[in-house]
Parts: structure tokens; sequence; C-alpha cells
């Protein structure tokens, strides 16, 4: 019967090494051909940093899930339901709701008030100097952190499939995948970049699709089977109730509050998805294309509960806990169980084109983020010739590479999701109160959003440094250690807070006035869109 289902044989998965390869080889030479192709037309900043605003909103919807849909959402996502069920699931749940915060009050406005980068919208009617230097440094922060999630997912994923458990190997990985990036980015730029990561969405949503309604089959479309069967493989009635991961403790509820303050709110201030708001030619299509990716990852993250429970109930939380990869090897070994080494294949192409797309992604934010904000508007003082400053980018996108290859050999082994939790409440401390500031509250000043971007970043850096994830655990990323003196894994519900009231209090103590006319110019055209076009274009 259904209980008795046969376990998945992990060692079976050396076998299968060559076809996996072959298939990801495949995607590799496919994309780079698609990638050359679109790098043809790379003449200008425009075209290097914004895909020459040439992508129609159901195109760039279509990217912006293929962005947002990483390792994290996949491997993590899947696992953290099939180990932790019910409280895995609220990742899901909070990355889909992130993207109302991110359509009422971000996407429009920052398409009429902005050029290329996040900054250019935070220094409109701010100073230039001080506001793009922050802005740039907690960019480059929030990708970094972001990118350490998917190098570990790399890492992961290939230990699985060639059944390396060595850490030597696992690095080896990791460099050929950073390498990878680099070289997307290099080549293709943004236009490159939204191709692969549109061929990339709809390969993940189809794979998805396939193994969830595979599963549903096995059980007669019947979800409450599915969940009787996770129930029974686990003999843990507990996986369909809240609390098995954030409930043991006041410490983790707190905990679980913390890391759905800093999904909800991280998205809206992701620089690496706030940048696809500038591919589109209008902000009519950037509200379109938020609409249409809302559609689209929110199927998937309906699916990630069919696949998580799936995983559960077919292969087994010990199975999946004692893989190579751990945790984030609950979507390949069900991929496995359910359609052999073809299907195995194709998920974990899938998966490496999700790391390699989101990656390069994040990689071309960073790269234009100091090109554009910190070398041609403060070191060249706006006297920078595009050519010069898409090659400083072009610089900066390797120099960023090696760092993500370093960083992500040190955080190979911590679950993708949560790594990429880290990421959104760094994001949302850094960014997002300036935003909403910005766009919003007309006293704002210079020095409200320095010290909102300084110290929501800092709190947050310093208290992931002095929480578990980083010691004290044995699952923290420097085992041997312990100087974990904040109690909570995710700072979010600290370190956002924080992060407003920095702002308002800079602010209210700023005695310089910021300039009235560009206050009103910024205010008219966020709302309404008049003057956006020129200043973009131009």
């Amino acid at each position: 019967m259904i209980g008795m289902v046969p376990a998945v044989n992990v060692a079976a998965l050396k076998d299968t090494t060559l076809l996996n390869m072959g298939i990801f080889g495949l995607f590799v030479a496919v994309t780079m051909f698609i990638v050359i192709r679109a790098s043809r037309n790379n003449k200008t900043a425009a075209d290097y940093y914004a895909a020459g605003r040439s992508f129609t909103g159901p195109q760039n919807g279509t990217a912006i899930a293929g962005d947002y849909l990483s390792a994290a959402s996949f491997l993590g996502i899947t696992g953290a339901i099939a180990i932790n069920g019910y409280d895995g699931f609220m990742y899901s749940i909070g990355f889909l709701v992130a993207w109302l915060v991110a359509l009422l009050l971000v996407a429009e406005l920052l398409r009429n008030t902005g050029k290329f980068t996040m900054a250019d919208v935070l220094s409109f009617r701010l100073k230039q100097r001080p506001v793009r230097i922050a802005a740039a440094i907690s960019t480059l922060a929030v990708c970094f952190f972001y990118l350490l999630a998917q190098m570990a997912g790399a890492g992961s994923l290939i230990s699985l499939l060639l059944g390396i458990s060595d850490w030597g190997g696992q690095a080896l990985v990791i460099i050929v995948v950073g390498a990878l990036m680099i070289m997307y980015v290099l080549i293709g730029g943004m236009k490159g970049t939204t191709w692969v990561q549109i061929i990339k969405a709809m390969l993940l949503i189809a794979g998805a699709a396939v193994m969830t309604f595979w599963v549903l089959a096995i059980y007669g479309f019947n979800l409450s089977d599915l969940l009787g069967g996770a129930v029974e493989t686990s003999k843990n009635p507990a996986v369909l109730n809240p609390g098995l991961q954030y409930g043991k403790s006041e410490t983790s509820k707190l905990d679980f509050m913390s890391l759905g303050l800093a999904l909800v709110l991280g998205t809206a201030a992701l620089p690496h998805v706030l940048m696809r708001f500038y591919t589109v030619p209008t902000a009519k299509e950037a509200r379109k294309s938020v609409v249409w990716s809302i559609w689209l990852i929110g199927i998937f993250y309906i699916f990630t509960l069919v696949l998580g429970y799936g995983a559960a109930a077919l292969v087994g939380a010990d199975t999946i806990k004692s893989a190579p990869g751990g945790v984030n090897s609950a979507a390949p070994l069900l991929a496995f169980h359910l359609g052999g080494p073809l299907l195995l294949g194709f998920i974990s192409a899938v998966a490496f084109a999700t790391i390699l797309a989101v990656v390069a992604g994040l990689t071309i934010t960073a790269a234009a983020s100091f090109a554009h904000d910190i070398y041609a508007n403060v070191l060249a003082k706006g006297k920078a010739d595009a050519d010069t400053e898409v090659k400083v980018a072009r610089r900066t996108v390797v120099v960023i590479g090696l760092l993500a290859i370093v960083g992500g050999i040190f955080a190979n082994g911590q679950n993708v999701a949560f790594l990429v939790a880290l990421a959104f409440a760094v994001a949302a401390s850094a960014n997002l109160p300036t935003i909403i500031y910005s766009l919003f509250w007309r006293r704002f000043t210079t020095q409200g959003a320095v010290w909102s971007m300084y110290g929501g970043l800092a709190s947050a850096i310093i208290l992931i440094a002095l929480s578990p994830v980083v010691s004290g655990t044995k699952t923290s990323m420097i085992q041997t250690a312990n100087f974990a003196i904040f109690p909570l894994s995710n700072p979010g519900i600290v370190s956002i807070p924080l992060a407003f009231f920095l702002g308002w209090l800079g602010t209210v103590l700023d005695k310089k006035l910021e300039d009235t006319t560009k206050q009103a110019e910024m205010e008219v055209r966020s709302l309404t869109g008049v003057g956006a076009e020129k200043a973009v274009d131009h």
C-alpha cells in the first residue's frame, strides 16, 4: 500500500552522474548561446544595466519569477517542509505575501523615479554623495548574503549528484558555479541575464508541476492521503501542526515572528528585484510585470507544499538528512524516487539553472551599484562616459564573483532557505525604511537616510554575527566557537524597527531642510510618471 514505499537508494545516485552532467551541460550550452546573441546589442549603459528597457510586462514578470524563485525556493523550502512540516511552509507564505508590499508600495513609484539602481531613487531629492555611498554599500551587503545562499545550494546539489561529501570536492563545485556566473554577466549584461531567467523560470515551474501532479497521482489526488503518508513515514503527527521548528520555546516563537517580518518586508527592498523594474519601458509595464510574477510565484509555492510533504512521505526525513547535501537534497531525492535518473537529471539541471540565473542577477545588480553609484556619481562626479562606467561594472563582476565563491565555500551545508531569510532581513533593515520615507515623507532628510541605512545595515549584520547562525550550535557556520550572545537566528524583529526609528530620529534632529522643489518634483513624478521617461532615457 502507500505506506510501504521503497526507500530511496542514495548510493544509486552515483550511477546517474554522467546523465546529470550531460543535461546540465546542454542547458549551459543553450543559455550561453542565447546570452552571446543577446549581448550583440549591448552598446550603452542602459543596454548593459537595464536591457535597453526592451522587455514587456509579462516577459519581465517571468524574469522576476526566475530571479526570485532561487535555490532557496526549490531546494531549501522543499527540504524545510519535508523536515519541519507546517513551519517550513511558512517560508513559502512569507515569500509570497511579500509581493503585495512590493506591488502596492514600491514597483510603480520606483520605476517612475529612478534610472538604473535603488540609489537613483534615494538620492533624487537628497544629497547625492552620502546617500549613493550608503545605498551602494547596502546593496553590496544584501547581494553578498543572497549569493552565499545560492552558492551553498550549488554545493549541496552537486554533493548529492556526484556523491561528494569531502570539503575539497564541494569547494571545487562552488568555484565552477562562480566561474560560470561571471561569464554569463560579463558577456550578456542584463539582457542576457534576463533571458536566462525567463527560460529558467519556465523550466522550474514546469518541472515542479510535473513532480507535483506525479506525487498527487500516487495518492489519488487526495491531499489528505498525502499528508497521512507524511505522518506515517515520519511517525510524527507534529509535521502537520505549527510549532515543530519554532514552537519549542518562547525564544523560538520570537524567532519565528522575526523571520516572518524579514520575509514580508524584505522583498520590497531587495536590490536585484528592484532593478528589474527598470528593464521595462513604462511604469504601467512595471506594474503588469509584478502582477504577472505574483501569479507565477504563487503557483510555484503551492507546488512546494506538495513537494515538501511528498518528500516526507515517499523519501523520509531520515534519508533526506543523511544524504549528501542534507536538507537541501529533498527535491532531487524525490525526483529520483518518482522518475529515476532521467527526472533527477532534469530537475538537477533546472536547480542548477536556478542558481546560475539568480547569481547572475545578483552580480549584475551589485556591479551596477558600484559602477553607477560609487564610480560614476561619486568618484567621477557624474563626468564618466557610459563606456568607462560599463568597463568598471565588468571588473566589479569579477571581484564580486570571487568573493561569492569564497563566502559560498564557508556557508556550504547551511539550509539555503534560511540563508536567504538573512539576506531579506538585511535588505528590510538597510533599505526599506529609507525607500518608504523617501517616497512618502516630505520632511525626510539626508541625515535621516544615512542614519537609517547604516544603522539598519550595521545592526542586522552585527546581530547575525552574534547569533546562533554563526557560532554556538552544531549547525553554525563556525562550530568550534561560541560567541552567540544574541538568542535569535533572524535579526529582523530588532533591526527593522531600529532602522525606521533611526530614519525618523536623524530627520527630526537635522537642522538642514532639503530642496522643496526637488521634493515636489519627486512626488509628482513617482505618482504620475510625468517627466520620468525623459529622465530615464537620457
